[in-house]
């Protein structure tokens, strides 16, 4: 079950960044997920939750994500993981990023500081008191200020089917280019909050390197609704054994209404 949760705030989330536009969430925003493997296992939990700070004297967003393994999967493979982001409430722009996890006995302890006027990222890896200065390319996200850029920043009006968004990451000490592909719009069934609805929404198809996690490179699909909060429904991802299933089951704080289909 390593994974579980990265796979979850990579893909999670998502107007043109040219024009100022009311963003798509606000402090207090809270999901949480449940993830079942090949269909049927309850695999774990997540959540995400947006708060305000104050960082160097600047009032910032403050996200916390938290992953763990639950029932039958915890005793075979304990997963217990903890994100956090600080980043710029007007441009997303990550300021401090901290990886702390524990995976089945293996961990990580990483605090990153963001320099983006020089483009550098100071990466002090706690677990081994070593730190480290990284390039960084232009407008770097980190993989949880990712998905609150990306909420702000797609335009789905102007979205075609077909059309590929790409952005740049860090993520422990290097550089990734992340993509994924508009493949339309579809209405799905959700169960979030004890309700049973359809909501239409903007289906994605990230890319990923296959291997010995994935199947191949695109293996993954994300279901985000298609109102003003382009909240995450549904994730599936096809692994090289098995399929791993993420879907929303309770939220608060939205804030835009959350719109449903009525038949």
């Amino acid at each position: 079950m390593k994974h579980i949760f990265t796979i979850i705030v990579l893909l999670v989330g998502f107007q043109s960044s040219d024009v100022k536009k009311e963003s798509a969430f606000k402090e207090g925003e809270w999901f949480e997920f449940r993830m079942s493997y090949s269909g049927w296992f309850k695999a774990g939990e997540a959540t995400l939750k947006v708060d305000e700070k104050e960082l160097n004297g600047k009032t910032v967003y403050h996200v916390v994500g938290k992953g763990k393994t639950t029932g039958l999967a915890n005793a075979f493979f304990k997963v217990r993981d903890r994100y956090e982001s600080y980043f710029d409430k007007e441009t997303g722009a990550p300021y401090k990023f901290i990886r702390k996890i524990d995976e089945g006995g293996h961990t990580k302890d990483i605090e990153i500081d963001f320099d983006h006027k020089n483009r550098k990222a100071e990466v002090f890896n706690k677990k081994y008191k070593q730190v480290k200065t990284v390039a960084t390319e232009q407008d770097v996200q980190d993989m949880v200020s990712m998905y609150y850029y990306l909420r702000n920043s797609i335009d789905a009006e102007s979205l075609k089917k077909g059309d590929e968004i790409k952005t740049n990451m860090f993520f422990d000490e290097e550089n990734y280019g992340f993509k994924l592909k508009y493949l339309g719009e579809e209405t799905i069934k959700v169960d979030v909050n004890g309700s049973d609805v359809k909501v239409k929404t903007l289906k994605f198809r990230p890319y990923v390197m296959a291997g010995r996690v994935f199947k191949e490179e695109e293996s993954l699909t994300l279901w985000v609704s298609a109102d003003k909060n382009k909240i995450p429904l549904k994730i599936k991802a096809d692994l090289a054994v098995g399929s791993l299933r993420a879907d929303l089951v309770a939220f608060k704080g939205l804030k835009h209404s959350f719109k449903i289909v009525f038949d």
